[in-house]
């Protein structure tokens, strides 16, 4: 789970709201994405992803499965969900759950206690509590929270989310007009540099004001040289 989200749209991790600019007005309500998924150059699996938002709640489904030689060894689909509350700041998470079914032994799982300011977390055989700082997210939800959060000047961010296992803090460079090809075109982005040491993964991502800050392209490069990209191929967004 952590290698096929985390090296993905987990990259990214949570920011309060008080790091970025001001909030994305008009957040959308639904949105639709396909992702492809590369390591080291060969195409391993193409990622759908759906957010939905409605009466002060949210949901967020992702779903990954292996292509090509990998579908022999995974055949079963990555999946993975967040659920919470949609605030006018962002996404506040209560329950992040991700696996390939329910009886697999990597199966991690988060639950949100922000009244109580505690995060459980299953660790191994047992659950783990953890503080709950403000404004964490999960591995999937904070791609989103970018809609709200909308980071349009360069700074460096002071990040933490959880994988459902562990919390997790690191800091990113954020660099604005940054201008890449992708499936979708031509598109100027705000480009998120990870700060890490030497035996640290490096991750990048790419995320598109045109489209409510979404993320058109993560890179992960790991600390063994291992290249992981995931890149945007479909979008729809629901106004």
């Amino acid at each position: 789970m952590d290698r096929m989200r985390a090296l993905g749209v987990a990259a990214v991790l949570a920011v309060s709201a008080g790091t970025c600019g001001a909030a994305a007005s008009g957040a959308p309500q639904a949105v639709s994405a396909r992702y492809e998924v590369f390591w080291n150059g060969t195409r391993v699996a193409v990622q759908n992803e759906t957010f939905e938002a409605r009466d002060g709640q949210y949901r967020i489904v992702s779903e990954s499965r292996a292509v090509g030689p990998l579908a022999l060894i995974a055949p079963r689909p990555l999946r993975a969900t967040s659920s919470g509350r949609r605030t006018d700041a962002g996404l506040l998470p209560q329950l992040f759950e991700g696996g390939r079914g329910s009886n697999d032994p990597r199966r991690v799982h988060a639950e949100f206690d922000w009244e109580a300011e505690r995060l459980t977390v299953a660790r191994r055989d047992r659950n783990e509590i953890l503080p709950l700082p403000p404004g964490t997210q999960d591995q999937l939800s904070i791609m989103y929270q970018f809609m709200f959060l909308a980071p349009d000047r360069p700074q460096l961010l002071h990040l933490t989310r959880t994988n459902g296992r562990k919390l997790e803090q690191h800091s990113y460079a954020v660099r604005t007009g940054v201008e890449i090809e992708t499936p979708l075109g031509r598109m100027t982005t705000v480009h998120l540099v990870r700060q890490h040491l030497p035996n640290e993964d490096g991750v990048e991502v790419w995320l598109a004001p045109q489209h409510h800050y979404l993320p058109i392209k993560l890179l992960i490069l790991d600390d063994k040289g291992a290249r992981y990209e995931q890149v945007m191929t479909r979008l729809e967004i629901k106004p």
